[in-house]
């Protein structure tokens, strides 16, 4: 159960009431005068719901509830997940000035990623209610683009009673703890470390007698999904990522294994399930989970840690700004503490501190804005502020910094009460190029960060690292998005991906080309010292093509629709990947990112020498012993290219446009503090 008061305040907006009322028995309170200035307590308990609307792909949904007076939100229930019929049993103590106002209940679809879906909304009239009686109230969902539509009911129970002779003060600080408790409550107090290692003999959904696993991770909102592995029933996955723990007791986190199938749903193989609060903290757990509803094992380590330093406060309160905290913070990175905690690389403090001329997203000509600040799966979000256009926000973000080629995402969304939030602008900064205390306006982009939108955000941030911590990490695998958006096919997207693909191949044919006119002899001297450099360097190789051992099936035409249409977008993918790969090391020789070019050096520097004191036998000796025995001394260790890990870093030439900072127009021009660079 949750007790919470909130603090409303006033709006004079006009609302329709959809309820039934049952235990109708009492005084009435349209006898009161609606000009009272005293307040009175609304006591809620929100029941349960039914038949809501589904809103998943599964025909389910994530329901959760919102409470709004006056357009301030004063109530927000927990998420019930995969349930069209909720039972909540929540509790919440509403302190309002005055009955004008009607409570306006909100029901949404939870979907990680901000883009809630909408299931419906409903109004209770605070004039009908009888005082100090305790009332059930059933509240018919409906959505206003679709009145016809049967979107489920709500169940509440309400009593209201005046309170008299009591000091706002006393209200108005309870609303202001309450309201520190929900910021609160966005932050994470654990880290629970993921390796999925494999599976075992799983249930054969495929007609050849195997299956395409892939295996889906959920804990609360959290969700990661598995690379698939083709025809095997004993997958080796070797892939690890991180979920947040946001409740004391642990939680549960969802297994699901799946096979893949083109043209059709996907085959349930399975689920399993670990209740982190059996497993103890600061240890590594080895687990061998049974398949329940199918057949197999899978094979995971588990380990949770405290949480990372993650805050969110008023700009009044800045970490940097204490001198002993700030001292704190650098000595935690400094060069003497190179091997403490590898995975701790950095520190990054945001200041999101206003806004200006942003689009207008309701038909008030006005919006609703808030901020999202994401630095990869980490997310923390500003407050609402309603009915604003040049909004401020003045709050100051603190996040951990796990890779320094990371980017800093800030997304400027528009509460919309009865939809999902509307995008406003976005703005992409890679740590690496941030100037340390510099107040800047940034220019908001598109979703696809590839031109501007209106309006622009005001950030000032600070980076400090450890440049060995970060140059080690830069070798480890990138950190993967829990779940990022689904590839589609584009037209544009495709014929953007031929010509970056038709680039890279006209610069081998360019190479090819220069290769050949040294056996023309077009230059005697180039010609001559290829002759002594290349020597038997060609060796003829044989493709053998792989056949296809699933047995061809009829399928219907829309099954074969989306077969080609898988087989595009695979195409679109394979071509942006080799186009990626060909840019980045071209950026890396152009030095798009100094560091890495830097480091790239370095790197060569230090196998030089130690190929000048040690004879290159040895070295290949140690690396084949090495290669040989990683499995036998880490059995589950994941398997990585050091110089893919790279390149990983090093951003493509879309990548490049899309972290390109825009020109404010000169009007924006903000007042700029320069303090001592960090970094």
């Amino acid at each position: 159960m949750l007790d919470s008061c909130k603090l409303k305040s006033a709006c004079n907006l006009p609302f329709i009431c959809n309820k039934k009322i049952i235990n109708t028995a009492g005084t009435s309170n349209a006898e009161v005068p609606l000009a009272d200035p005293g307040m009175y307590q609304l006591d809620i308990t929100l029941r349960r719901g039914q038949s809501l609307a589904a809103r998943d792909r599964g025909g389910t949904s994530d329901p959760y509830v919102k409470f709004k007076i006056g357009g301030k939100e004063v109530f927000r229930s927990k998420i019930i997940h995969k349930n069209l019929n909720p039972v909540w049993e929540e509790k919440a103590c509403i302190l309002v000035d005055h009955l004008r106002e009607p409570l306006y209940i909100k029901v949404f679809d939870y979907d990680f990623g901000l883009q809630d879906d909408f299931m419906g909304s409903a109004f209770l009239d605070l004039t009908q209610l009888e005082l100090n009686r305790p009332t059930d109230v059933t509240l018919t969902l409906k959505d206003p683009h679709y009145p016809d539509h049967d979107l489920g009911i709500i169940l509440l129970s309400v009593i209201l009673t005046p309170k008299e002779g009591e000091s706002r003060d006393v209200f108005q600080t309870q609303s202001l703890r309450l309201s520190d408790l929900h910021r609160k409550s966005h932050l994470w107090r654990g880290i629970v470390s993921i390796t999925l290692i494999e599976g075992r003999d799983l249930k054969a959904m495929d007609s050849n007698g195997l299956s395409d696993p892939y295996v889906k991770f959920r804990l609360g909102h959290q969700k990661y999904k598995s690379k698939i592995m083709p025809k095997t029933l004993n997958p080796q996955w070797r892939e690890q990522f991180d979920f947040h723990l946001y409740e004391e007791r642990g939680g549960v986190i969802d297994i699901t294994a799946w096979d893949k199938d083109a043209g059709k749903r996907d085959d349930f193989i399975g689920r399993c399930q670990v209740d982190l609060s059996a497993l103890s903290r600061e240890q590594t757990h080895k687990l061998e989970l049974q398949l329940e509803e199918g057949e197999g094992h899978l094979v995971l380590l588990v380990t949770l840690t405290a949480s990372a330093t993650v805050s969110i406060s008023d700009l009044s309160v800045n970490s940097l700004e204490d001198q002993k905290e700030r001292e704190e913070i650098l000595k935690r990175y400094s060069p003497l503490r190179i091997f403490h905690n590898l995975k701790d690389v950095g520190f990054l403090q945001v200041k999101v501190i206003r806004a200006e001329g942003l689009m207008a997203a309701d038909v008030t000509g006005k919006s609703d804005p808030f901020c999202v600040v994401e630095l990869n799966n980490d997310r923390l979000l500003t407050h609402t502020v309603y009915k604003n256009l040049n909004p401020e926000w003045n709050k100051v973000f603190t996040f951990n910094i796990k890779d320094i080629h990371s980017v800093l995402e800030v997304t400027v969304y528009d509460e919309d009460r009865d939809r999902s939030a509307d995008f406003l602008g976005k703005v992409a900064i890679p740590l690496l190029s941030i100037q340390n205390g510099e107040q800047k306006a940034y220019v908001l982009k598109n979703k696809q960060l590839t031109g501007p939108t209106k309006g622009v955000i005001y950030l000032e941030i600070d980076v400090i690292f450890n440049a060995v911590k970060a140059s080690l990490r830069t070798l480890i695998p990138k950190e993967q998005k829990y779940i990022e958006e689904e590839n589609r096919l584009s037209k544009q997207l495709l014929l953007r991906n031929f010509i970056r693909m038709k680039r890279c191949v006209m610069v081998l044919v360019n190479a090819a080309y220069y290769v050949n006119s040294c056996f023309d002899w077009d230059s005697p001297p180039r010609s001559l010292a290829a002759f002594v450099v290349v020597e038997d360097m060609l060796e003829d190789e044989e493709e053998e093509d792989d056949k296809d051992d699933k047995d061809s099936e009829k399928k219907g035409f829309i099954n074969k629709i989306y077969a080609i249409q898988e087989v595009c977008v695979s195409v679109q993918n394979i071509l942006d990947e080799v186009a990626s790969f060909g840019e980045r090391i071209k950026n890396t020789f152009n030095w798009t990112v100094p560091f890495l070019s830097w480091l790239a050096i370095v790197a060569l520097c230090v196998f030089t020498a130690i190929l000048y004191c040690i004879p290159l036998r040895y070295i290949v000796l140690v690396w084949g012993i090495n290669k040989f025995t990683k499995k036998l001394r880490s059995p589950y260790a994941i398997d990585n290219n050091e110089l893919l890990d790279f390149l990983s870093r090093v951003p493509s030439d879309v990548q490049v446009v899309q972290y390109q900072e825009l020109k404010p127009d000169p009007s924006h021009s903000p007042y700029k503090r320069k303090k001592n660079n960090l970094g």
